[in-house]
């Protein structure tokens, strides 16, 4: 049984997809005027992470992340740059997908745009304005008029009540305050517009995942339109709030049976904000760390708490990682012929799903058991520790034996599946931070090391091994011949 938190009723409640072995996943994803930060990479992780679970357990999982390509905040960035709004938001997708791909996200299903989807959108705010829920004001603006939506709040519990309030500033084009626009009359040269049934505009940021929800996710003859819709904790109210309240006016349906919100990425003690200056992009901590390494930290806090960012706690985190390579490499021959982490790719899980039947039962029940629980991380973990200590000491005792070998390779290809780790090469993922040059340089070393030895150069030799060792590389002798790593 799978139990998650669900942000509209407050807790922890037991998953029952919409329809048998089946589970529609839809994930907001960026609006795309500029690098993505931890705070992108935390939401992408944690919701990476219940994917992968459904996935595992047998569910026929559909997940759809969009791309916000018109916004204001795009065209401000637009109009400062001398891009267009098409090359700005083409570049920042390349960007985030590029970030996602190094920290082994998976790539969604279905990433749709909201420039490709506003004949969907034109709709259902038509929709919205045949049903009067939706009224047109000054310069050809469309807004919800959330008073006659009698649920408007039970998702975030946040009513803002306004209703009270008459139109208390006329420029504000609104009948009540908070009124939300799901469509922007063309203002002038520093506006953009696109042609519709609407009138030249521009949809509101919510009606996007709304329509684009309904085109490409939902059940058109149930209650729910899709079982889980999933965003960072500060898309709870008013963006979930209001795209919940346009899909039940227009289509007499609720978006989503479940709402999991992942928790903010705290950096010195506040919440990280472009606004504080204090925002952390991914491309920048991607030069110091290796995605994995980004990766295996992120996800080590319960997706729903806070996570407090400091150096110090990522790099005592990886001790864990490097924990899981140490044993990798203890199975691994000396010199594999497969390289990369194929951890981004479906495909690869699939052939992860094969070697994972060898796994052992207690672990692998036990693992399942806490990710199944609100996905509990801190528990999984424990579980995975436990393992790896275990599987050590059996190596220790019986260092050949094929059978617990192959047992082990099993586990380790669970914790690869489920989260995302271990999929390197043990001996790369030793070498990392080092670039191609000082690699070469090192493998120059140690052949100039192996012909001393050969010349019976003892002294040259040694030498070598222990100038290497002063720049922090390791050197190891093998069976199948030399092999180094950082240390």
């Amino acid at each position: 049984m799978i139990t998650l938190f669900d942000s509209a009723k407050k807790q922890k409640v037991s998953f029952e997809p919409i329809c048998e072995n089946q589970v529609r996943l839809y994930v907001c994803g960026p609006t795309v005027y500029d690098d993505a930060h931890l705070g992108h990479a935390r939401s992408s992780i944690a919701f990476d992470l219940w994917r992968r679970l459904f996935i595992f357990l047998g569910f026929e999982v559909i997940f759809v992340k969009n791309f916000t390509d018109i916004d204001d905040k795009i065209i401000k960035k637009s109009l400062q740059s001398g891009m267009s709004v098409n090359e700005l938001s083409q570049k920042y997708i390349h960007s985030y997908l590029k970030d996602m791909e190094a920290l082994g996200v998976l790539r969604a299903d279905i990433e749709p745009k909201a420039t490709e989807n506003l004949p969907q959108i034109c709709e259902m705010i038509e929709s919205l304005l045949a049903k009067g829920y939706a009224y047109t004001g000054e310069h050809n603006d469309v807004y919800l008029s959330i008073h006659k939506d009698s649920l408007y709040g039970s998702l975030s519990h946040r009513s803002e009540d306004s209703h009270n309030q008459s139109r208390i500033q006329n420029a504000q084009d609104k009948l009540e305050i908070n009124d939300f626009a799901l469509w922007k009359g063309y203002k002038g040269e520093d506006d953009i517009a696109y042609e519709s049934t609407l009138g030249n505009g521009r949809p509101g940021w919510h009606i996007e995942c709304s329509a684009m929800v309904e085109r490409y996710l939902a059940y058109k003859d149930k209650p729910y339109a899709i079982d889980i819709h999933a965003g960072g904790a500060d898309l709870l109210f008013p963006h979930h709030e209001n795209e919940a309240s346009q899909t039940r006016c227009a289509t007499g349906r609720e978006i989503a049976k479940y709402w999991l919100h992942n928790g903010f990425v705290n950096i010195n003690g506040e919440k990280m904000s472009k606004s504080l200056g204090n925002s952390f992009f991914i491309k920048d901590a991607l030069k110091t760390y290796d995605g994995e390494i980004l990766r295996n930290y992120l996800l080590g806090v319960h997706y729903r708490l806070a996570l407090n960012f400091n150096e110090e706690d990522l790099l005592q985190s990886k001790k864990r990682l490097d924990k899981i390579y140490r044993l990798k490499k203890r199975i691994e021959s000396a010199h594999p012929n497969t390289e990369g982490n194929h951890t981004e790719d479906l495909s690869h899980l699939s052939r992860l799903k094969t070697i994972t039947k060898d796994a052992d039962k207690a672990f692998l029940h036990s693992l399942i058991g806490a990710l199944s629980d609100d996905y509990n991380i801190s528990k999984a973990l424990s579980i995975i520790e436990d393992m790896l200590s275990h599987s050590n000491d059996m190596l220790d005792k019986n260092p050949k034996d094929k059978a617990q070998k192959q047992i082990i390779r099993a586990n380790l290809a669970c914790v690869e599946f489920l989260l995302g780790l271990g999929g390197k090469v043990a001996q790369s993922y030793f070498q990392l931070g080092l670039d191609e040059a000082t690699k070469a340089h090192i493998e120059s070393q140690i052949a100039k090391r192996l012909e001393a030895k050969k010349a019976k150069d003892y002294a040259l030799a040694d030498t070598i091994r222990d100038e290497l060792k002063n720049q922090g590389i390791e050197i190891m002798d093998t069976p199948s011949g030399c092999i180094w790593e950082k240390v």
